[in-house]
């Protein structure tokens, strides 16, 4: 099994949200086309890991399009030059 692991750093305390990347310079990315069917996702606060998630990345996928779908997650543009394109997912949503 392969697993995919981000970090989510520090701004993910005050928004309540982590961020998936699903697109870059215009092409799939991120989720939309990792190899893993493990998804690892860790919360970090001040350089210190203190908890995270572990998804199955289809039912992560099948998540992020209801949520999106039903206008509780929205999709921005962000990263290095506002290159990629990302999925901001309410952490109070992620397993409803």
């Amino acid at each position: 099994t392969m697993i995919e692991v981000k970090t989510e750093r520090d701004i993910w305390k005050s928004t309540g949200n982590i961020c998936i990347e699903i697109r870059c310079n215009g092409k799939p990315s991120g989720i939309s086309t990792t190899g893993s069917s493990v998804w690892i996702h860790l919360l970090s606060y001040k350089d210190r890991i203190v908890g995270g998630f572990i998804f199955n990345v289809a039912d992560l996928k099948n998540q992020i399009k209801t949520l999106v779908k039903e206008k509780k997650a929205k999709i921005v543009m962000g990263g290095d030059f506002d290159a990629s394109q990302i999925v901001l997912l309410p952490i109070s949503k992620l397993f409803s």
